[in-house]
This record gives C-alpha cells, sequence and structure tokens, in this order.
C-alpha cells in the first residue's frame, strides 16, 4: 500500500475552494481578507520551503542537523508565545525557551527511546514530525496559560497585594493565578482527549493510517502522542510561568508593567 501523491496543478486547482470562505467574509463584510490572503501566502512559502529543506534532511538523517532543525523549531515558538502574550523579549525569551525544551524533550525522547526503541533517538524520521506536534501543542497552551496568568494579575492586582500585606510570599500570592491559568491551558486538550476517536480522527492516527499502517498501530501511535502532548503541555505552561515570574515581578513583589509591551 502506498499513499497516492498530488499533482502541483491539481493542488493549485484545490486553492479556488478559497473562494467560498472569501466570499462569505465579503458577503458579511469580515475585515480579515487582507490578512488571510497573505496568511496563506506566507502558509504556502513556508510549507513549500520546508517541504524541500526535509527531504535534504530525511536523507542525510544527521543527528547534528536533526537537533539543530529542532533547535530552530523551539527558537520560532519561543518568539510566538513572546509576541503572542505581548511580553517583553528580553526578559522573558529565555526563560521561555528553556520550558519549551523541557516540555518537548521530555516526551519526545520517551516516545523515540523506550516506546519505540529507536537506536537512534534523534531520527529525523520521527523526532522532527513528532517534536513538532508536541512542540506546537505546547506553543497554544503557553499562549493560553501565560496570558490567563497575566491578565488576572492585572484584573486582581487588589486580592493578590492583600495577599502580600498579610504576609504570603511571592509563590504563595501567586499561586492560585498559577492554578488557575494551567486549568485554562490544559482544558483543550482534556476535552480533545475525552473525545478523541469519536469527534475525529486526528492528525496522528490519520496520517500513519495514510502511511500504509493498519488502523490498530495508528491508534496506538495516536494514543502515545496524547500522552506526549498532555505531558508537554504540562510541564511547559508550568514552567514557563515559575521561570517567567522572577522576570516580571519587582525586588518587592508587585507586578513590574515594564516587563510587558503596549
Amino acid at each position: 500500500m502506498h499513499v497516492e501523491d498530488i499533482s502541483i496543478w491539481a493542488l493549485a486547482g484545490y486553492y479556488t475552494l478559497f473562494i467560498i470562505p472569501f466570499g462569505m467574509m465579503l458577503w458579511l463584510r469580515i475585515p480579515i481578507i487582507g490578512k488571510t490572503l497573505s496568511s496563506v501566502a506566507r502558509m504556502t512559502v513556508q510549507l513549500l520551503f520546508v517541504g524541500f529543506y526535509l527531504q535534504i534532511v530525511f536523507k542525510l538523517n544527521n543527528p547534528w542537523i536533526n537537533t539543530l532543525w529542532l533547535a530552530v523549531m523551539l527558537v520560532v515558538a519561543d518568539l510566538s508565545i513572546i509576541r503572542g502574550c505581548t511580553l517583553k523579549f528580553r526578559r522573558f525569551i529565555f526563560p521561555l525557551f528553556v520550558a519549551l525544551i523541557g516540555g518537548t524533550a521530555i516526551p519526545l525522547i520517551a516516545f523515540v527511546g523506550p516506546l519505540l526503541s529507536r537506536p537512534n533517538l534523534m531520527d529525523a524520521q520521527y523526532v522532527i514530525p513528532i517534536g513538532g506536534m508536541i512542540l506546537g501543542n505546547c506553543l497554544r497552551a503557553d499562549i493560553i496559560g501565560i496570558r490567563n496568568f497575566y491578565e488576572a494579575m492585572k484584573n486582581q492586582e487588589k486580592a493578590f497585594l492583600y495577599a502580600l500585606s498579610q504576609g504570603a510570599r511571592l509563590h504563595e500570592a501567586t499561586r492560585p493565578y498559577l492554578r488557575d491559568a494551567c486549568q485554562a491551558a490544559l482544558l483543550p486538550t482534556v476535552a480533545t482527549m475525552a473525545t478523541i476517536g469519536l469527534v475525529a480522527l486526528p492528525g496522528m492516527m490519520t496520517g500513519v493510517i495514510l502511511g500504509g499502517a493498519d488502523p490498530m498501530t495508528a491508534i496506538k501511535y495516536q494514543i502515545a502522542i496524547m500522552i506526549a502532548i498532555f505531558t508537554g503541555t504540562a510541564i511547559t505552561v508550568i514552567l514557563a510561568i515559575l521561570m517567567s515570574v522572577k522576570s516580571s515581578f519587582t525586588p518587592y513583589g508587585i507586578l513590574d508593567s515594564q516587563a510587558f509591551r503596549g
């Protein structure tokens, strides 16, 4: 069994489907047509570039090149989180990068090593797509969690300062906000796990089936990747918030407005 290829002309013709959503945007006067066109163009260019590059990476399968590519993915995710949460680059780029490494590396190594028993832990066929799936979910969860944490801190500043005035230490006063932020960040993954297979066939399972594997093998891969994603997001969100606290509060325990952009 093999995966059917898609001709470049057939794919180009498939772009005509955009007529439907763009027509709806025009009809409803939704002012994001320009932004959407820009996003489609970027998606196309970026994916074509990655496709050509990964062909070379998979062919070489060099552990150092694979590690470098994962590092690039981590840096891009790091910058995306900082922009998405309107944080200052200098203050947050390092702690968030460390949090992403922890949340991605732990489940990824466990997946490729003990689970699949691959002799090469940096095998491009596994570490790049699996690492990308874990990292992509960590990115979304981080943005949700960090935003929730700092918005709650700003909106409930009086309650936070009152806790400090009563003798609570910084980690004690921020604990309720950390708990709520982590819950908000993890709930989408929890909801996905509760409905997976019934509402939709997820990406990992579909990809393995299209690759020619039997459905039970695909299911086992999907279960494994969901465990990896949930573990990675939990590690990343908690580490990201705990490590960013040092950069976002003054020595007196007050939220520093200079840590945020805009």
